[in-house]
Parts: structure tokens; sequence; C-alpha cells
């Protein structure tokens, strides 16, 4: 605007015009070199001065930022740890779900109403998931089912999930197989724990038909669930032949027409390394449903 006064003020004399022209350009010059010179002679210090708040304020965020995607993703066992700190209020909040807790994970099947812990090194069956995802994906196909069905059904023998470390040979395992009762069912009418045992030992050894197979009940124990009214029988065995020798734990109950049955086995000569994750499998199944 001063320089457009000027030019009108002056329009009649074209030196004059020239004259105030080259006096505005030169005082421009002169304020452009004072400011340059003026930050030339500023420290470093005070020449990013005015950057410090951005940048503290953009390092607190990306900070932040990857600490969340640290925790979320579990990065470096961050999340294990963080959780580990108080396991008792992690576990009843279910987040060993997602994250491992003091070395384990927890498995939930909602189909079936059942949950229980297992080592975190540990994976699931392959076969028994591809299993489920066809049942899974069958239950929601809009197309007419087939005549013969059978070939979508779940055996009763067959377990609803199983899991053991990677890359054995599938002996040392934990799996749950839920089977159909009578609504009225109650497995105290079989027995106490020692009966129910003995039973279970019987049938795995054949009765005595079998002599080369042997059975031996180690333990029995009753886990009583006041809440839902559940009784739990756990019990512990030895199984062998001249070909192999187990140890297994068993954990029995039945509720609403199920009879849910998880067993864990492994190989004799892995039992005393296992021995402790088998006693927690154990201790941490129950029924949810």
């Amino acid at each position: 605007m001063e320089l457009a006064r000027c030019f009108y003020a002056c329009k009649s004399s074209t030196a004059c015009f020239h004259q105030i022209c080259m006096t505005q350009s030169s005082g421009d010059k002169k304020e452009s070199f004072q400011e340059a010179k003026a930050r030339r002679d500023r420290s470093p210090a005070e020449q990013f001065a005015p950057l410090e708040t951005t940048f503290r304020r953009r390092l607190l965020v990306g900070v932040g930022s990857a600490t969340l995607v640290a925790v979320g993703a579990d990065f470096l066992g961050i999340t294990s740890f963080l959780l580990g700190l108080s396991p008792e209020t992690s576990r009843n909040l279910k987040l060993d779900v997602l994250y491992p807790i003091g070395g384990y994970n927890r498995c939930i099947d909602t189909n079936e109403g059942f949950e229980f812990i297992y080592p975190a090194s540990w994976v699931g069956d392959q076969r028994l998931l591809y299993r489920a995802a066809e049942r899974k994906e069958f239950e929601r196909s809009l197309d007419p089912p087939p005549l013969n069905n059978n070939a979508k059904s779940r055996n009763i023998n067959e377990p609803v999930v199983a899991f053991g470390p990677p890359g054995t040979s599938g002996e040392l395992n934990v799996s749950v197989i839920v089977s159909p009762v009578p609504l009225d069912f109650k497995i105290e009418e079989v027995g106490g724990p020692k009966e129910v045992g003995e039973a279970i030992v019987r049938t795995i050894t054949g009765s005595g038909k079998r002599p080369e197979v042997k059975g031996t009940l180690v333990e029995s124990t009753l886990r009583e669930d006041s809440i839902r009214n559940v009784n739990y029988y756990e019990l512990e065995f030895r199984v062998e032949s001249p070909s192999f020798r187990r140890h297994n734990v068993t954990v029995c109950c039945a509720c609403s027409g199920k009879l849910y049955t998880l067993n864990a086995q492994a190989p004799e000569s892995a039992w005393p390394k296992v021995k402790l994750d088998f006693q927690r499998i154990a201790e941490s199944f129950s029924l949810t449903s």
C-alpha cells in the first residue's frame, strides 16, 4: 500500500518515482541483511528454541504410539511381563486368552462351555482346527444340507480341542472330549473319584483281556464347584505295555446332558518335567456355562 500511494502521488514525475522505488528497495535489502546477520550471530540453542516445544510434543506422541504397538503385539514379551505383575487379576479378566501369563495361555470353548490353561509354547492340533473351521463353514452355508449329513458330524470320541508341543510325535498332549449323556446323568451315580478312576483304568486295559497292558490308579481327588453345582473328579494313573509307558492326568465332570473328559498324557520319561504343568492344567479346567 505504501508503494501504491507513492506511485499515485508522483505519477507526474518519473524521476521521483524511480527515486522512491530505489530508496524502498535499498531499505528492504538493508533490513534483510541485518536480519540475516542477527540470525548468524545467534547460538544454535537460540536458533532451535522455537522448535523445542513442537519437537517435544512429537517425540512424546511417537514414544506413546510405539509403546501401544509394543504392548498390543506383545513385542519381546512386554505385555506378558506387565500382566505377570498381577497374574490373578489378569487371569480373572481372561487376558491370558490373548497373551501368555506366567507361561500359560487359556483355551475357552464357548460352544461346549469349558476352559483351561496350557503351556504357552504348545500349539493346537491343526487337524481339529481344520475340522472345526469346516463345521463352522457348513453351519453358515446357505446351501441346503446334503442327504448324508453324517459326513459333517463329529465322532463323540474325537477331541473338541487338543494342544501339544510343536514338532513332536503327539504322545505329549492335552485334549478334551465332550460326549452326550442323559440330561439327568450325574457322575456321582457311577461312584466316587476312586471308583471312576479304577473304571477308567479297567476300560483302557481291556478289563484283563489285554494282559500286556497294565494300568495303575495313582491318585484320585474331588474338586467341588458350589456356584455351578458341579463336581470335578481329578485322576492320575499310569498305563504301560512292552511298547510304551505313559502317565495320565484326567478330569471328569457332567452337566446339562454332557460328559466332559480332559486328559493330559505324557511318556513316563517326560513325567518329572511336565508334572507341574499337568497339575495346573487339571486345576484350571472348569465349565463356563
